[in-house]
């Protein structure tokens, strides 16, 4: 009798080792006061400390002062505890849209840290790819004393991709919905979040073309703001150029910089912040001089 039980036991020993394995680890509290932003990593579950940001400052924002004001407001506004809306900043590419989202949490994070606010504001990016992951990564941050922007840069949908569903789900439509401390932006070229010729196949192809196309517009929707980002004018990139020179400091007559500026938006096809930035970076390399941090 006692052998058998012995065998019993060595038996089920084995057996709860192996659940053991097959199980995956724990997940370990997280320690949001380790940075400012985070980036959501999915699998294995977890936030990675971003230790610098990748940001330039809200002053040397040109030409989006009117989405720049809107976005801010409405960020300031969440920073408070107030109601405020999730956020979607679309249109041309280069124009400012995802580094807007980065220097109005910066700016906002400032004043709360100076008001010693209770807790503080967090950036956290999510990847397209890890859409899906969304709740997983919202249950962290619901019940914590931050609070949080979900950031998604450059989201869209292509064909056959069904993980628009959860993203409307978590943003308004869901049993839970979307905790009160976080706040999502998201960027895109398209202000429909899908591709034409997606949303004219949906029509072609439905029963009922109307309440399928209505589907796919509605995630849209979702986004209470909405702010669209338009191809700059040369002024206006030549204000972005400046600002940007006098910034770092650059030692160059404005004659010199506008002269090179026009010569390489030219070689670019077009004139957009992010034109106006590498300009900047080229020009900083050719004068051998050092680009300020933050």
């Amino acid at each position: 009798m006692s052998d058998t039980i012995a065998v019993n036991a060595a038996l089920l020993e084995r057996l709860v080792a192996a659940l053991e394995r097959m199980a995956p680890p724990a997940v370990p509290p997280v320690d949001f006061e380790a940075a400012e932003a985070f980036v959501w990593q999915a699998n294995p579950v977890g936030f990675l400390p971003v230790p610098h940001v990748n940001r330039q400052p809200l002053s040397l924002l040109k030409g989006i002062e009117l989405a720049s004001d809107q976005l801010l407001e409405n960020t300031r506004r969440f920073g408070k505890g107030l109601p405020a809306n999730n956020a979607l900043l679309w249109g041309a590419r280069g124009m400012g849209k995802s580094s807007l989202v980065k220097a109005a949490h910066a700016e906002v994070s400032k004043e709360m840290a100076k008001a010693k606010s209770k807790g503080g504001l967090k950036l956290v990016e999510i990847h397209r790819e890890d859409i899906d992951s969304l709740p997983t990564c919202l249950g962290f941050m619901r019940g914590s004393d931050h609070r949080f922007i979900v950031f998604c840069d450059d989201l869209s949908f292509d064909h056959d991709d069904t993980s628009y569903k959860s993203l409307k789900a978590v943003l308004e439509g869901g049993i839970e919905g979307r905790p009160q401390n976080v706040l999502f932006y998201a960027t895109s070229n398209r202000r429909h979040l899908m591709p034409r010729d997606m949303m004219e196949n949906e029509r072609s192809t439905a029963i009922n073309p109307s309440e399928a196309v209505e589907e796919k517009v509605s995630l849209s929707d979702r986004f209470g703001l909405w702010l669209g980002f338009h191809n700059g004018s040369q002024d206006q990139y030549f204000d972005m150029v400046r600002s940007y020179a006098a910034h770092h400091g650059l030692k160059i007559s404005d004659a010199e910089l506008i002269a090179g500026a026009r010569e390489w938006s030219m070689t670019r096809g077009g004139r957009s912040g992010r034109v106006a930035w590498q300009f900047i970076q080229d020009l900083a390399g050719r004068l051998g001089a050092k680009l300020a941090s933050e």
